[in-house]
């Protein structure tokens, strides 16, 4: 099931099946799990659905999820409500595994076959895209914030592909579990560290431009600050790819502003 405006059409891509072959696609968003496509001619006789706010959605509020269940039961809509907000998961499927940061949690029904179908508000407004289950559990599903996929739409539209600016910084997100077991000095911020044995940051990157270094602390990007409701891949989206930053790190116990030139993310 699709979402969308006009002849520009949300599908949820789903680990790559839901568009695998298909005609029409402008642009695919690997880090979203969304793809593009572009209807021509317009469908006549079809209202698309509006895209609400997901910004504004609260723990609680009963949401109704659509979609093609199964795979083989066109069109079914089941009820539940918002359960949980910010959540991360790790997504597998015959192509591999990603994660998948900042879905909705639902516990209105999510079977396979809702990949790419809306869920709604009760003022009938999509406020996400249904994009995963856990398996092993009753009741538990997942869909994309909205914002992001409007942001893509219009990345497409202005630039005929989905941009994302980029840092270049591989960083753990400080909780105060986190800042006691590593005697942080502050318990929010991105701590940038290796991974996997990658550097903290990355070789060319604008960070490496700015002089930012491993065991730095980001502790805001333009007075915002960076928290594990706020993190720093979801703060950056509010940026292009071109615009200056200034960020607030944390170095040595003492706090210093840094000017970051945002450059576009290679999937």
């Amino acid at each position: 099931l699709l979402v969308g405006a006009r002849n520009l059409v949300l599908a949820g891509d789903a680990r790559h099946h839901v568009i695998d072959g298909a005609a029409g696609v402008l642009a695919r968003d690997p880090f979203q799990d969304l793809a593009i496509l572009k209807v021509v001619p317009p469908p006549s006789g079809l209202v698309p659905l509006e895209l609400g706010d997901s910004d504004g959605i609260k723990i609680g509020q009963t949401v109704i999820a659509i979609g093609n269940a199964l795979g083989e039961f066109r069109n079914t809509v089941s009820v539940g409500i918002v359960s949980g907000l910010q959540r991360s998961v790790v997504a597998e499927s015959q192509s591999g595994a990603e994660e998948l940061q900042e879905l909705i949690q639902t516990d209105a029904a999510i079977n396979p076959g809702n990949s790419g179908g809306p869920l709604l508000n009760l003022r009938g407004e999509v406020i996400g895209i249904n994009t995963a289950i856990a398996r092993g559990a009753e009741n538990i599903g997942f869909a994309l914030m909205i914002n992001k996929a409007k942001r893509d739409i219009e990345s497409v539209k202005t630039l005929g592909r989905i941009v994302y600016p980029f840092i270049g910084v591989r960083y753990v997100t400080i909780n105060k579990e986190i800042q006691e077991k590593n005697k942080l000095p502050a318990d929010y911020g991105a701590w940038i560290r290796k991974s996997d044995g990658e550097p903290g940051v990355v070789a060319g990157s604008p960070a490496a431009k700015a002089g930012l270094k491993e065991g730095d602390i980001i502790l805001k990007i333009n007075g915002e600050r960076i928290d594990v409701d706020h993190t720093l891949a979801a703060r950056l989206l509010k940026y292009n790819v071109g615009q200056t930053v200034d960020l607030t790190i944390l170095r040595d116990g003492k706090e210093m502003e840094v000017k970051v030139v945002l450059e576009e993310r290679k999937p």
